[in-house]
């Protein structure tokens, strides 16, 4: 017999403004730990030396994470030219150098290459996989191998600040999956002049902002109180990106149980991806056809 898991049955969403030196694994602990919450995950990894916001799903709005981990993203990063490492970031060491500074003009002309759907390929230290194996695994113990490049999708990439000659400030919005290690090593090259970040902080998530977000301080301070219940955020708000229609009472039950069910819908197209509501209340994703929607996901709240 499984063992039952232990904690509340607590549902939303926490916002979190991650601080450096921790990991995204960490923070969701916390939080699971600060709200003794039976279930948490979180939309979208940083790394550890990275800040900014960490949206941490609690309960059934787990089942909306892919939702946010979609959804556009925006980073701004300071990026140090003239020295390439073994990571793309200051941890690494230093494996290339070069004497050249590009120019403000430059450095704004060098960055349209890199708007629209580009083809990036992810750092080594990085966690996408290599035959079953995670790359930084394989870079850690000296493995010879190549990541493939994968399609990113860029809406924006802004130099924001040049603090000196040596480092220029950016701010990047961009869909899944984008490294902006691998952007400040590839500007760096395009440039001629290496390159690696120094400084990363995703300043929102889809619909959430770290500016909003409890930092770990706060965190403690408010952890098993019910002023810390009172941060917690819809499940609906993981939703956001996808259009709204309502359940009937009938298409209620049967949405319920798995099947599909009638709903309200105004300006929905066939087999369009949608999220079904009962008196505001998510009760099921799937895909719109003929007035049912047949669901995907439901929502047990």
């Amino acid at each position: 017999m499984a063992r039952k898991r232990k904690g509340r049955d607590i549902s939303g969403w926490l916002v979190v403004d991650k601080p450096a030196g921790m990991t995204s694994t960490a923070v969701v602990n916390k939080v699971r730990w600060a709200l003794q919450a039976k279930k948490a995950g979180h939309a979208g990894t940083l790394d550890p030396e990275a800040t900014g916001v960490l949206a941490v799903a609690l309960g059934e709005a787990t089942k909306t994470v892919p939702y946010i981990t979609d959804a556009l993203k925006a980073y701004e990063f300071t990026v140090r030219l003239g020295q390439a490492t073994n990571t793309d970031d200051a941890e690494g060491e230093v494996i290339a150098q070069s004497d050249a500074r590009p120019d403000d003009d430059t450095i704004k002309e060098a960055l349209n290459a890199f708007i629209g759907e580009i083809m990036q390929v992810p750092p080594k230290y990085s966690a996408v996989k290599i035959d079953g194996q995670r790359a930084y695994k394989l870079a850690r113990d000296g493995e010879d191998f190549e990541v493939a490049a994968r399609p990113l999708w860029v809406e924006e990439l802004l130099m924001t600040d040049r603090p000196d000659a040596d480092h220029v400030t950016l701010e990047m919005t961009c869909g899944k999956g984008g490294y902006v290690r691998a952007i400040a090593r590839d500007l760096g090259e395009a440039l001629g002049c290496y390159g690696h970040v120094t400084r990363l902080r995703r300043i929102w998530s889809g619909p959430f902002r770290a500016e909003d977000g409890l930092t770990i301080e706060q965190i403690d301070e408010m952890a098993k109180t019910p002023e810390l219940d009172e941060h917690i955020r819809p499940l609906e708000e993981g939703l956001d990106d996808l259009p709204q229609v309502s359940c009937t009472d009938a298409g209620l039950a049967r949405l319920r149980n798995g099947n599909p069910g009638m709903v309200i819908a105004h300006d929905i197209e066939y087999g369009e991806e949608c999220w079904a509501s009962y008196d505001g209340k998510a009760v099921a994703v799937g895909r719109f056809k003929a007035g049912e929607l047949h669901p995907s996901r439901v929502f047990n709240q």
